[in-house]
């Protein structure tokens, strides 16, 4: 998604746009993008995500206060709003709560919207959160009651329809629009000008125009993914049954894998599908073959041999290709990368494990350069097995741990299989303790094109900032590391309003489709 140049006509002429809860600024991304034009009015509590917005969107007039303290006249001075959008905080609907209490004003934070439709009517108003959102109810003590759910929804509901608005609402997927992640979310359209409100027609997904866009695309292939056997302090058992689980299923009984391009300019050539041809054979190895997958994981996680379940907190998490859109990004950067190495095998010399972008070491006589394979898996959560980098990513989430994210990448060092009679005798249960690294095949054998190879080393790095906003669908020149006091924007803020942010490509979808309606 490029950034809008603002020029021509812009829609809702002589009228304000103005994004509440307004974050880093991925609805105003995405509004700007339909509209042809800046947002006139953003808001925000959070002084990090607004100085984000900010060097995003500089034309647009920032109130860095908490809500229910911007006077809905006051700040639009008595010009008119063409466009009021809101994404009020979800984490206090989501089902990754679980059963942890909720705070009352925190669920309570749509009621802005019933503000501002009374106090300035504006002619489109546009609501996201999580689909529990329409579960809205009264508490009994500190957790939702069940036999009230959905009763202050409709009650809400009833409010803005007393305001002369028309509303429908439905659940859309960001993959669906061209956002390579699987988030999934609810949106309202609220209209008081009689025109129709306009849902926007699905893009991508099987039988439609395009594909899906899938993880493998925003994974940076670059970045180092050290040893998770040489860390300072070792995985927990959860997390090491987790990957090897992940390993097992996406690595050693995976037909077809992925291939990284690992030669042309700095190393960096795209990545190709083994459904495609092969590019141009030189006089060097410049292509490694990977299984890459996501997987996704957490406090409460249930491991099977199936792989990791899916689901934030309280729910099962599911894998998935690379070649998929990434699943929802949330509040908890949750998704960790499993990818792929060149490394070499040089007899009694041992193993020596090697970037891929790096030059291949000399080619001798016997075949001793190896390859890698990448899956992603997440920290916390519930999660049984993980997904190739051929499905969309899925959901990004905000706080958390390890710098700041959850997500992980993951990547399993193949080594030419040398066993003295060829067969794969030494190989051992991934769910047992490994084995000391040796010279010999120990933690299982994968077949590449005729080829084997064994598993030598895995390494594990956390997803940047920068995946998980290309995950969501921001444009590449988007500014995520902001002057804030004097100093970039932390890595932990960064994943934080990633996680938060609204999918910029679905919103663009909705506006324009109502935009057009306006017109």
């Amino acid at each position: 998604m490029r950034r809008p140049i603002f020029t021509g006509a812009f829609a809702f002429p002589g009228e304000l746009v103005v994004d509440n809860f307004a974050g880093g600024g991925g609805a105003s991304t995405g509004i700007e993008a339909a509209l042809n034009r800046p947002v006139d009015i953003a808001i925000n509590h959070d002084a990090e995500a607004i100085a984000m917005h900010r060097a995003n969107h500089p034309e647009t007039r920032h109130y860095c206060e908490n809500i229910w303290e911007v006077d809905p006249v006051e700040a639009c001075a008595g010009r008119p709003v063409g466009l009021a959008w809101f994404s009020p905080d979800c984490t206090h609907f989501s089902k990754a709560k679980g059963t942890t209490p909720v705070k009352k004003e925190i669920r309570g934070l749509a009621e802005v919207v019933i503000r501002w439709a009374r106090a300035v009517a504006p002619r489109v108003i546009i609501l996201e959160n999580v689909e529990e959102f329409q579960t809205w109810g009264p508490l009994a003590g500190d957790r939702p009651d069940p036999s009230r759910a959905g009763e202050t929804f409709r009650e809400w509901l009833a409010a803005l329809k007393d305001c002369g608005y028309s509303i429908e609402f439905k659940t859309l997927v960001a993959a669906d629009y061209g956002t390579p992640t699987t988030r999934k979310r609810l949106y309202l359209i609220a209209r008081r000008d009689g025109a129709g409100i306009a849902w926007p027609g699905a893009t991508h997904g099987r039988g439609r125009p395009e594909n899906w866009r899938t993880a493998a695309e925003i994974i940076d292939w670059r970045l180092p993914c050290p040893s998770i056997f040489e860390r300072k302090r070792p995985l927990v058992e959860a997390t090491m049954r987790r990957i090897f689980t992940g390993i097992r299923r996406f690595v050693l009984e995976n037909p077809r894998p992925f291939i990284v391009g690992v030669g042309g300019r700095m190393g960096c050539s795209p990545p190709r599908s083994v459904d495609r041809p092969y590019q141009t054979v030189t006089a060097k190895i410049d292509a490694a073959v990977a299984v890459p997958f996501l997987v996704r994981h957490g406090h409460y996680s249930t491991i099977t041999g199936a792989g990791l379940h899916e689901g934030c907190g309280a729910g099962t998490f599911r894998g998935q290709q690379l070649g998929a859109p990434l699943a929802t990004v949330c509040a908890t950067n949750d998704k960790h990368l499993v990818v792929p190495f060149l490394a070499a095998h040089y007899g009694r010399g041992g193993t020596v494990g090697r970037d891929v972008r790096e030059p291949v070491r000399t080619i001798t006589p016997k075949d001793h350069n190896a390859l890698a394979a990448a899956f992603l898996t997440k920290y916390f959560g519930t999660c049984a097995h993980g997904q190739t980098v051929m499905e969309p990513m899925p959901t990004v989430t905000a706080g958390g741990r390890h710098g700041g994210g959850h997500i992980a990448e993951v990547r399993a060092f193949l080594l030419k299989y040398y066993g003295g009679d060829g067969k794969p005798d030494q190989q051992q249960d991934l769910f047992g303790p490994l084995h000391t690294v040796t010279s010999k095949a120990r933690f299982g054998l994968v077949t590449v094109a005729g080829e084997a190879y064994e598993i030598a080393d895995i390494g594990m790095r956390m997803l940047s900032p920068a995946e998980l906003f290309a995950a969501q669908g921001f444009p590449g020149d988007y500014e995520i590391a902001p002057d804030f006091n004097g100093k970039p924007l932390t890595k932990s803020a960064q994943t934080s309003c990633a996680g938060n942010s609204v999918c910029p490509p679905v919103a663009r979808a909705i506006v324009e489709a109502n935009a057009r309606a306006a017109a």
